[in-house]
């Protein structure tokens, strides 16, 4: 796993809000000695690794909660209010995107503290870039474009959040400081800034190395990946299909097609390997995976994740069961699979099978059995129909749940936060944008190859070029990729978030509408911004 240290957090923070200088006169200038600042950190390839190891930190904040706590993550914003999420245990975060309307609003916290990391990380990443440009720091040429490419990457991550969830945002691209505040702010068109994107992306591309050297960094392959995404949110199927060919034909990564790693041995199944802690990186074995993100326990900066306890039930309420690892752990249920996707799955598709999502439990707690029930006695999940929850706890702890997150501290199996490391990106996804980009491009055969990869290796019926619509690989997406995706991301890139929302997620159906598509620009910032209005989304 990969260590993040506590100075390069506290860099983060100290850059996010930018050098201060007091006055010119040199007896007022501070010049820190004893805590990190960009002054005295970016002065050597270290300090800019730091830097970069900071900025890291933030992207694996996603999976963690919204005020980088244990409650709330924050992939909740684009996990549910979808066509396969909703929210089963329903709290401040989730309500937004179940109920919609009024709840839906400029004063959201989660929403708005997830603007708020990505401005932070933004930030970040132009003082890397601007620092970088220092004559006096001793670095070679190739490290000083590998680190600026993974700044310009992750700045890149972040605007493409913000485009995706906001539309048009304001664009900076200069380190903010104490001596460039503005209150003038304009709103980019969303087009501009993926222009922005892409160039920062490209930049990525040609200087980042075919494989990282270090876990958790990205990669040339990163950068395609995300290019190719990017040409499709643009219209261009022609450069889409040509990044996308470009990672799968490297002959670096290859789809898990067999079983390996530390449960190999385990009933299992090869696609469920990549998800077991010690399996996730390259290091271990994983071929599959572009991105993975690095968690550690009890090390300084070692960030922590909440995806099991987001998406595992609360299963322990049900008679006759109880904690255990075998069950991913300790759960609390707040987003849950669609009885729609959760219904997409062939009976031998193994993506949809016991080993990748729960359909039954073994009753395992004999203080709370009730007769004629017994211990090892199977308990079945049941998808009758979603049901609207409360917050006092879940309506349904009986619905099924993904395995893709399971893991327990075999110390602590009630603890709230996970440890193991997590793939972020994995090549399946690039075969689908590759397919959506050759469905677009009028080659179905092309796009129904590239998606019988996937479910060749699932056990599932080879689909034809017959079958080749956008629906069918929206739903192969979800097949796929269910509660990894930045599922309205998708949708929304293909104008289809409002119809497939109202057709395959009731309780959303009846209360989502038009305006929802893009979320609310926090008043905060509208309010901070004082001599130029910015004009809010429509309908807020």
């Amino acid at each position: 796993m990969r260590r993040f240290s506590a100075a390069a957090l506290l860099g983060l923070a100290l850059l996010a809000s930018g050098p201060v200088a007091c006055n010119s006169d040199d007896i007022l200038t501070e010049r820190p000695k004893d805590i990190i600042a960009a002054d005295n950190l970016y002065r050597n390839l270290s300090g800019f690794e730091a830097g970069l190891n900071a900025l890291y930190a933030n992207v694996r904040r996603e999976r963690y909660g919204d005020a980088n706590g244990d409650n709330n993550i924050i992939a909740t914003v684009y996990s549910i209010g979808v066509d396969n999420g909703f929210g089963n245990y329903l709290s401040p975060p989730e309500r937004p995107f179940q109920e919609f309307g009024v709840v839906n609003n400029s004063q959201v916290t989660i929403t708005n503290l997830f603007f708020s990391l990505l401005y932070q990380t933004v930030n970040a990443a132009n003082t890397i870039v601007a620092r970088a440009e220092n004559p006096e720091v001793q670095w070679s040429a190739a490290d000083k474009a590998r680190v600026v490419g993974e700044a310009r990457l992750i700045r890149a991550w972040a605007y493409r959040h913000l485009t995706y969830l906001w539309g048009d945002v304001p664009l900076n691209l200069e380190e903010s400081s104490g001596e460039n505040i503005r209150t003038d702010w304009e709103r980019i068109s969303r087009d501009s800034v993926r222009g922005v994107i892409i160039s920062d992306l490209l930049f990525a591309e040609a200087n980042l190395p075919a494989v990282a050297s270090v876990q958790g960094r990205a990669s040339k392959a990163v950068a395609q990946h995300y290019l190719a995404e990017m040409y499709l949110a643009r219209n261009d199927a022609v450069k889409a299909a040509e990044k996308a060919s470009a990672v799968i034909n490297s002959g670096l990564y290859r789809l898990i097609t067999a079983r390996y790693g530390v449960r190999a041995s385990q009933p299992g199944v090869a696609f469920m390997d990549q998800f077991v802690d010690g399996n996730v990186n390259r290091s271990q074995g994983n071929t599959e995976v572009l991105w993975a993100l690095q968690y550690a326990q009890n090390v300084p900066g070692g960030g922590a994740s909440i995806m099991r306890r987001s998406w595992v039930t609360r299963y322990e309420s049900n008679r006759g069961m109880m904690l255990s690892p075998e069950n991913g752990g300790r759960g609390i249920g707040r987003l849950a699979i669609t009885r729609y996707a959760l219904n997409l799955y062939e009976p031998q598709d193994t993506r949809g099978g016991q080993f990748a999502i729960r359909r039954f439990y073994i009753l395992n707690n004999p203080a709370t059995l009730l007769a004629p029930a017994k211990l090892g006695d199977t308990l079945r999940t049941k998808t009758t129909a979603e049901r609207l929850g409360i917050a006092a706890g879940p309506t349904d702890p009986l619905w099924p749940s993904t395995r893709k997150w399971d893991w327990t501290d075999p110390v602590d199996p009630t603890g709230a936060a996970q440890y193991g490391d997590q793939p972020y990106i994995r090549l399946a996804e690039t075969y689908l944008l590759l397919a959506e980009a050759e469905l677009k491009r009028g080659n179905s055969a092309a796009a129904a190859a590239a998606v019988n990869v996937l479910r060749a290796r699932a056990g599932a019926t080879p689909a034809t070029a017959a079958q080749m619509t956008l629906d069918y690989i929206l739903d192969e997406r979800s097949r796929e990729l269910v509660t990894e995706e930045q599922r309205r991301y998708t949708l929304v890139r293909n104008s289809v978030w409002l119809d497939r929302t109202k057709r395959y997620n009731p309780l959303a159906a009846p209360v989502v509408a038009a305006r929802d598509s893009l979320l609310p620009i926090p008043q905060a910032v509208i309010d901070a911004n004082l001599t130029k209005t910015m004009p809010q989304n429509p309908g807020y």
